[in-house]
C-alpha cells in the first residue's frame, strides 16, 4: 500500500489520540469529513489500522510491577511452541510475549502485576507449570525510560 502526506498524518493523529473523532482528525490532516473518513476506512480494511484502544495508566491501577522474563524450553518442535502459546495468551498479566533468536531464551515475555507477591504467585502457579517450560529468568523494570506503542512513520 502506497501512502501519501495525509494518510502520514492520519497514522500520526491517531497513535498520538486513536479517540478523536472525524471531523477533529479532519481538521488536523487538512482535509474534509468525507475524504478523511474514507482514508481511514480504507487504512482500516487494510490492516494497516489494527484497533483503536485507550492506553491505561498501569501504576494508576495498582498494576505497579512489570516483569521482563525470558523463557527456555526443553524443544524445539512446532507442538511445545504451540502448546506453550497457548497458554501465555490465556494469561492476563503477559501483555506481550515474542519467540525469540540469539538468546540462551526462546521466548521473551512483559508481564505487569500488583507486587512481588503476585509475582511469585504468577511465576509458581502459571508460568512453570507449563510443559516445556526448563528456564525462567526475571528482570524487573525500575524506570521506564522509553514506553511508547507508537510506530517509526519516517520510513513510509
Amino acid at each position: 500500500m502506497k501512502f501519501d502526506k495525509y494518510d502520514r498524518h492520519i497514522l500520526q493523529c491517531l497513535q498520538q489520540d486513536a479517540g478523536l473523532s472525524n471531523i477533529q482528525l479532519a481538521e488536523k490532516v487538512g482535509l474534509s469529513p468525507s475524504p478523511c473518513l474514507r482514508r481511514v476506512q480504507k487504512l482500516e480494511e487494510s490492516g494497516v489500522i489494527r484497533q483503536r484502544v485507550a492506553l491505561l495508566d498501569n501504576k494508576a491501577l495498582g498494576l505497579g510491577l512489570s516483569v521482563m522474563i525470558q523463557i527456555s524450553m526443553d524443544r524445539h518442535t512446532p507442538e511445545r511452541f504451540e502448546n506453550f502459546e497457548s497458554h501465555i495468551k490465556a494469561f492476563d498479566e503477559v501483555q506481550q510475549c515474542y519467540l525469540i533468536t540469539g538468546q540462551s531464551a526462546d521466548y521473551l515475555l512483559k508481564v505487569v502485576v500488583p507486587d512481588m507477591d503476585h509475582y511469585q504467585s504468577f511465576l509458581l502457579d502459571k508460568l512453570t507449570r507449563i510443559e516445556g517450560v526448563t528456564g525462567v529468568h526475571s528482570s524487573f523494570v525500575m524506570r521506564k525510560v522509553v514506553d511508547s506503542s507508537s510506530l517509526p512513520l519516517g520510513y513510509l
